[in-house]
């Protein structure tokens, strides 16, 4: 497993807006404190992504999404062991505290517990959730590695090193209130 960045240094530049590259299930993600507007309106600008589509936000664990959710059913919060930790994206209802810019035109949000052992890691060091979204131009092909996104993003993005895990498609997006799956 690749070492760690100095977690002080890179809390500290995540909460001054920065973004980074990182490695996650199946392609490196962008990502960024999400509770910094700034840092998000970069990831957005970088991918030419449209701001109603709404983001996702990956951890190490539920807690991490505190801030951002409203409070579950109790019915519903026993359930999410099923999913989690794992390649499973759960569309979960927002808070009233949680950014718009974050939920985009959606009254969820779209979190992961991830499996991936370096993205986990770096959550649990970073005692956050980060943004997560694949590191690529909106339509263009996922990056797998740190060297192409360090040469794609240069000096806009400090791209961390590690390696993506073996799976070959994005995580699944489920609704679990209505069973829906919108990304299998």
């Amino acid at each position: 497993m690749t070492p760690l960045p100095d977690v002080l240094r890179l809390r500290a530049f995540l909460h001054r807006g920065g973004v980074i590259a990182y490695p996650t299930e199946s392609c490196f993600g962008l990502g960024c404190d999400p509770a910094n507007r700034r840092a998000v309106e970069r990831i957005l600008q970088l991918k030419g992504r449209p701001r109603g589509k709404g983001l996702i936000l990956v951890g190490s664990d539920r807690r991490q999404f505190k801030p951002y959710l409203a409070n579950l059913p109790d019915a519903l919060a026993a359930r999410l062991s099923a999913w989690w930790p794992g390649p499973n994206t759960l569309l979960l209802p927002a808070s009233k505290r949680c950014p718009r810019w974050l939920r985009g035109k959606h009254s969820t949000l779209a979190v992961r517990v991830s499996a991936h052992p370096e993205t986990a890691r770096l959550c649990r060091a970073l005692k956050m959730a980060l943004v997560s979204t694949s590191a690529n131009e909106a339509g263009k092909r996922a990056i797998k590695d740190a060297r192409t996104c360090a040469r794609i993003f240069g000096k806009q993005v400090v791209t961390l090193g590690g390696h993506i895990g073996q799976r070959k498609r994005p995580s699944r997006i489920i609704d679990p209130i209505s069973g829906r799956t919108f990304r299998a």
